[in-house]
């Protein structure tokens, strides 16, 4: 056998070494827990035969408590970049079969360079994550890793998509990355964050809870919002990942994907047209109009258990990508609160970084009252979703249904907020209040003036007809321009679809300045 050959057969074997990781024992370990290896998991990612790696050969530099003497080619994570439907993305594998996947100085490295050539090219960064955290033995070189990769996500964010998948622990400072992150998922039972963990938590505050309880993936999906999926399995994260990648662009100079319909333009859907109760409080399913509207009834929501109240999520009109936005008449009569704030905010300023228009669907009460909103800053959570619409410069295209009160019409993307297109449906009501309010409040005197309990109820009633006739209808903001045209239901599709066709070469830029300074 010729040097070269046998040069060729040991880098064979180095390859070889290299993709068994931390070795058979512990992928069987991995197995046995129903988790794939981090190989595994980029081959049921990408397209097949589309992965090249980096850095297989990378090992760690640590001469600490014996460290020296126990090294793997890889060092922890698998890195490299292939396509997902064709298309190119980076991605980046956390191996819990080498030392528990935890971030090396090396390990850091190798996840900057995936992000730093995915910044160069303007490809989206999906990073699957199953890792115990820093590696002790490294000290600050671990902790200087992680602010590393925290940097390269901060100027990542709004250029390139990041996607983050947790199939694992995800603890202490290892947080950060997915929450700086566009989107996380997580899976249940197997998948878990927090800050400090169950034990600390025990000795800090004598609380006992389990890594379930405290960062669970469900516990993440609907109490924190920290999660925007929860999945049974690996399995179905996978489809999640490349169901969501097909909705959104490369990166922020490009526009999401285009895929044809069969479904026509001008379908009319003649439910829409007696959809909304007669009484205005009795609830209706928001999830009903939104899949009559969208291509092929297909909706991909966003934040599913989180904040009930608001729906958002993507879909397809006419082709093109669109985000939803819309209140939940089923939830809390729709009403907008500080979780629901945060959510709707967090997708509409995804959309704009990533040129995608927003359809607002409008049934809002107002904000919901009492003190623990008021305590919780539900002003401050109130003004980032107002903030987001009013800075977005995507086109916005708005309908509203049934009702737009007070405070709350405001922040669903108004006319006054840039929004481009206002629609509202015949049974739509836009005003400060409802009418039970508005008469509490308009005709206090002469109500406290009438003695006659009787009188003063007929006179309660004709106040209300008289302020339901002037504002519970939308042709008073008609009037003012505030809407652009009272449409019929079962056309909602198709006015959408024209107008965010006419829209499609809007150019609208903000004043030019460092950064916007948010409420926070």
């Amino acid at each position: 056998m010729s040097q070269q050959l046998e040069q060729v057969k040991a880098l064979i074997e180095l390859r070889e070494k290299a993709r068994m990781g931390g070795g058979q024992k512990r992928i069987d370990s991995q197995h046995e827990k129903g988790k794939y290896t981090a190989r595994e998991r980029i081959s049921l990612l990408l397209d097949e035969g589309s992965f090249e790696e980096f850095d297989m050969f990378v090992t760690h530099r640590c001469t600490n408590f014996g460290m020296e003497k126990n090294t793997f080619l890889g060092d922890g994570v698998v890195t490299g970049y292939g396509t997902i439907k064709g298309r190119l993305v980076y991605v980046f594998a956390q191996d819990f079969t080498v030392f528990g996947g935890s971030l090396s100085e090396t390990l850091a490295q190798k996840i900057c360079k995936v992000m730093d050539q995915a910044m160069k090219v303007g490809a989206p960064v999906i990073g699957l994550n199953d890792s115990g955290g820093a590696r002790i033995q490294e000290g600050v070189n671990a902790l200087a890793g992680y602010a590393e990769i925290f940097q390269r996500n901060i100027l990542a964010s709004g250029v390139i998509p990041q996607i983050s998948a947790i199939l694992g622990p995800c603890a202490g400072g290892s947080v950060y990355s997915p929450a700086l992150t566009d989107f996380n998922i997580m899976v249940k039972n197997t998948s878990y964050m927090f800050l400090t963990g169950p034990a600390v938590v025990k000795q800090v505050l004598g609380e006992d809870v389990t890594q379930e309880q405290l960062g669970g993936a469900s516990v993440h999906a609907s109490k924190s919002g920290v999660a925007h999926f929860a999945c049974e399995n690996e399995d179905e994260v996978i489809d999640t990942i490349r169901e969501l990648m097909s909705y959104i662009p490369q990166n922020n100079m490009e526009e999401p994907p285009y895929r044809p319909t069969e479904d026509p333009i001008d379908r009319t859907e003649d439910s829409l047209n007696e959809i909304i109760p007669d009484s205005p409080n009795a609830p209706y399913d928001m999830y009903e109009i939104i899949n009559d509207i969208v291509d092929d009834g297909k909706f991909f929501e966003i934040h599913k258990e989180f904040a009930k109240n608001l729906i958002v999520g993507f879909a397809r009109m006419g082709g093109s990508t669109v985000g939803i936005v819309a209140n939940q008449p089923k939830i809390l009569a729709g009403v907008l609160d500080i979780n629901s704030s945060r959510k709707g905010a967090r997708f509409v300023r995804f959309c704009d970084a990533f040129n995608i228009p927003i359809v607002t669907l409008v049934d809002v009460p107002g904000f919901l009252p009492g003190t623990q909103q008021e305590y919780g800053g539900v002003i401050l959570h109130g003004a980032k979703l107002l903030y987001a619409y009013g800075e977005a410069t995507v086109p916005k295209v708005t309908v509203t249904l049934r009702k737009s009160y007070g405070g709350s019409h405001i922040v669903m993307s108004c006319k006054q907020l840039r929004g481009d297109i206002n629609y509202a449906w015949p049974s739509a009501n836009i005003a400060v209040m409802g009418a039970d309010g508005a008469v509490a409040v308009l005709y206090a005197k002469e109500l406290k003036a009438e003695e006659d309990p009787d009188k003063r109820a007929a006179l309660a009633e004709a106040k209300k007809t008289e302020y339901n006739d002037l504002f519970c209808n939308p042709y008073k903001a008609a009037s003012y321009g505030y809407i652009d045209d009272v449409i019929e239901p079962r056309n909602t599709r198709f006015r959408i679809i024209r107008a965010l066709e006419q829209l499609s070469t809007k150019k609208l830029t903000n004043p030019a300045k460092k950064h916007d300074n948010l409420p926070l």
